[in-house]
């Protein structure tokens, strides 16, 4: 290895640890890592140095093992929140506080067949291999666990600090002043994240190489020189749940205004799907978006009829289709024109998911006049296409196309009849759904101002 440059030029040298074994359950990690580290042609460990451990190991020799067909059951218990989903990925909050894809569950750099958990309390084994070094070698040096991540709004993957001890976590430079003397008001530099990286770096994802020293950065390690010791940094104390935003900081956590009208906009009416299978998953998280929307009296008066198998599709749209050709034919309507007409409903039969929403009058008052009748029925069909709207909004988000056509609704009684529905469910169009075949043609934007009137 070289040498680092002259004194006042900062700098510092990062080496992998070569020799380490296959770790399994139960293993003394702090006599695994010393034998490394003291291994002919290294330079050992010293005051200051940094220690970066890749989490698999930590979770190996804690016994955080669990056979792979347990992988989901795995994620929901280490899960607090589903922050974002998309198809099976789902990018969850840990227990740690940590926001991560799969809560960190891998399958990766692990026996076949098996899975690995995130250690326990990684500060806490973070702590336990510091404090084993100290005794075993006489060292004052940082242990910082790593895992991989993903990041918002970047592509690719670093590592980052999920456990730490001995270490400042964060830089806060805020109070300061940057070069040109201007205040720094917001900077805080997360160099338990930067470590994990740098280590990163020379261990790699499949060298083999789970552990990784920095020298020359000793004043972010406590103990090792006097700047690290003076005062209380919880950068140090807290370990790497420094690093977890606050709820209450975390400008993203629930979305924002912005987002949910970005969310409403992606809802476009597709009329041309691809022959992909729709995710009955989906759908049932679309349902469950509808049945959020107002209703009258407290009721639930929606209830959403999913035809997922092709033979079900297909009885139910012949069904209409003859039933729509004997209108036709009754108003007077010509073969030819009857037939340019019928084809409009190839968007639903081109789909490969069909959802029938009804409306059900449960729990609606009785009036001595129809005035107040009508306005009761009113009211339900007023909930009812709110609930449809969430519905395709919530599709739009599961990157589902759709199409709603309320054709069900002029043959209401063929539609009961099909698919056994009760006499008091009334069909209120029906929603196609899939994969667009092509992304939607651009629209102008409407002005709220046309639709707005002042008193």
């Amino acid at each position: 290895m070289t040498g680092l440059p002259g004194d006042g030029v900062p700098a510092y040298r990062v080496w992998a640890l070569p020799g380490i074994p296959e770790v399994r359950a139960g293993d003394d990690l702090t006599k695994i890592i010393a034998a490394a580290a003291g291994a002919e042609g290294l330079p050992g460990l010293a005051d200051g140095d940094v220690l970066l451990v890749t989490s698999k190991i930590v979770s190996k020799a804690e016994g955080r093992m669990l056979r792979a067909t347990d992988r989901e059951a795995a994620i929901d218990a280490e899960a607090v929140r589903v922050v974002a989903r998309r198809g099976a990925l789902r990018i969850v909050e840990t227990r740690l506080g940590l926001v991560m894809a799969a809560a960190g569950v891998d399958a990766s750099n692990t026996e076949a067949g098996t899975i690995l958990l995130l250690p326990e309390d990684p500060d806490a084994s973070a702590r336990a291999l510091r404090d084993g070094l100290r005794d075993a070698l006489g060292v004052e040096v940082g242990v910082v666990i790593t895992d991989t991540f993903g990041r918002p709004w970047r592509t690719g993957l670093t590592d980052v600090a999920i456990g730490a001890a001995g270490v400042r976590v964060l830089d806060d430079l805020r109070g300061g002043l940057d070069a040109h003397g201007n205040p720094l008001n917001v900077t805080t530099v997360a160099t338990g994240d930067e470590l994990a990286a740098a280590g990163d770096l020379v261990k790699g994802k499949t060298a083999g190489l789970p552990v990784a020293v920095v020298r020359g950065l000793a004043h972010v390690v406590a103990g090792a020189d006097s700047d690290a010791d003076s005062g209380v940094d919880s950068g140090v104390e807290e370990g790497a749940r420094a690093l977890v935003r606050a709820p209450a900081d975390d400008m993203f956590r629930l979305g924002t205004s912005e987002a949910v009208r970005e969310a409403v906009t992606l809802r476009r009416t597709i009329r041309e799907f691809t022959d992909d299978p729709v995710d009955p998953g989906a759908v049932r998280r679309a349902v469950a978006a509808a049945v959020t929307a107002p209703a009258p009296h407290h009721t639930t008066p929606w209830r959403f009829v999913l035809l997922e198998s092709e033979a079900s599709r297909v009885r139910l749209l012949d069904a209409m289709r003859d039933a729509w050709i004997s209108d036709l034919r009754g108003d007077g309507f010509g073969e030819e024109s009857i037939a340019k007409r019928v084809r409009r409903g190839d968007v639903l039969r081109k789909a490969p998911y069909l959802v029938v929403p009804c409306l059900v009058m449960d729990g609606s008052h009785t009036y001595p006049d129809a005035r107040r009748n009508a306005a009761e029925r009113e009211m339900f069909v007023v909930a009812a296409g709110a609930a449809v709207q969430n519905f395709l909004v919530a599709l739009a988000g599961e990157r589902l196309g759709s199409a709603w056509v309320s054709s069900t609704m002029f043959c209401a009684d063929v539609v009961r009849s099909v698919l056994s529905l009760p006499a008091g469910w009334d069909p209120m169009g029906a929603v196609a759904v899939g994969r667009a075949a092509a992304p939607p043609r651009e629209r102008p934007g409407r002005s709220a101002a046309e639709f707005i009137e002042v008193r």
